[in-house]
């Protein structure tokens, strides 16, 4: 389990992480997201003892991560892929990180294994192209065996083939039990994956929920209905109260609508209905909505030119 308690750290003048809080609990996939400049890469370095936080603390079941011995056996990590020595091997990178733990050379084999690099594995790392140095990274991270993994964007170039293979590694491994915190981009894949979210923005919490809790509070959704009546469906949902906003395919968005009244009402009336589906806002959406006062950049109109 990791626990970040009152977390910060200051560059100088500049806040990076504001007293941040939260536990990572186990057996779930919890996705780490914020917009660039919230603090992300920051407040991992800082679990991993990469960077010394200005004040607060992190705990990695129970203890500080300098007091635990052999520590690739607690927790594994992906923050930086092509951060290995180019003229050392797949093979020969993972052998000197196991035998600094402790781990049996035999795991080196078994690791390499699981993320498809036998074939290369006497290879130097420096040829490696984008996607072999995540697999790599992935299968030091994986190396001891620990309970707690963490991954800093792990999709990022893999094929089509390994982004399927990451997302069922990471909830293979929650529902191990263990505990996963991957920090990604990626809306779409965040949404596959994780069940558990932390978000951030100019290094403050902004949430730390479920998934489909952070949804729901972060969004409205519409049950779209379409019709070959529309006016006799518009008076109808007029007379219940409920009301419609028509869209421009000739159908109707009703905000926060209850999918089985609607359905009722149009029986009742002898309306036929064509389409009745309750629509969710994306992790995108809701994303956007609660992070859009934490956004360190923002893109705007190109100015236009005087004549």
């Amino acid at each position: 389990m990791i626990e970040v308690h009152e977390l910060t750290k200051r560059y100088g003048e500049t806040l990076a992480v504001d007293a941040l809080s939260f536990r990572v609990p186990e057996g779930v996939v919890t996705g780490f997201l914020g917009p660039n400049g919230a603090g992300k890469s920051t407040t991992m370095r800082m679990m991993l003892d990469l960077d010394r936080p200005t004040s607060g603390a992190v705990t990695i079941d129970g203890k500080h991560y300098n007091q635990l011995n052999e520590p690739l056996k607690y927790i594994g990590a992906l923050l930086e892929a092509k951060a290995v020595h180019p003229g050392r091997t797949a093979y020969n990178h993972l052998l000197w990180l196991a035998q600094s733990n402790r781990i049996p050379t035999s795991r080196v084999d078994q690791v390499l294994g699981l993320v498809g690099l036998r074939e290369v594995a006497r290879r130097r790392s420096g040829g490696f192209s984008l996607g072999m140095g995540q697999r790599l990274g992935i299968a030091a991270a994986m190396l001891g065996d620990p309970k707690i993994m963490m991954f800093d964007e792990p999709v990022n170039g893999l094929d089509p083939e390994g982004i399927l293979w990451i997302r069922n590694l990471m909830k293979s491994l929650a529902e191990e039990g263990r505990t996963v915190f991957v920090s990604s981009h990626l809306m779409s894949e965040m949404a596959l994956t994780a069940d558990h979210l932390v978000v951030i923005g100019r290094g403050r919490l902004l949430a730390n929920v479920s998934m489909n809790d952070f949804i729901d509070q972060n969004s409205h959704g519409f049950v779209r209905v379409r019709t070959p009546q529309p006016e006799a469906l518009l008076d109808a949902l007029s007379g219940a109260g409920i009301s419609a906003a028509p869209h421009p395919d000739g159908g109707f968005e009703v905000v926060d609508g209850d999918p089985a009244a609607i359905g009722d009402l149009a029986r009742d009336r002898g309306i036929a209905l064509h389409e009745l589906s309750p629509q969710r806002a994306s992790l995108e959406e809701a994303f956007m909505q609660m992070t859009s006062e934490s956004v360190e950049y923002r893109t705007g109109a190109e100015p236009t030119k005087e004549s």
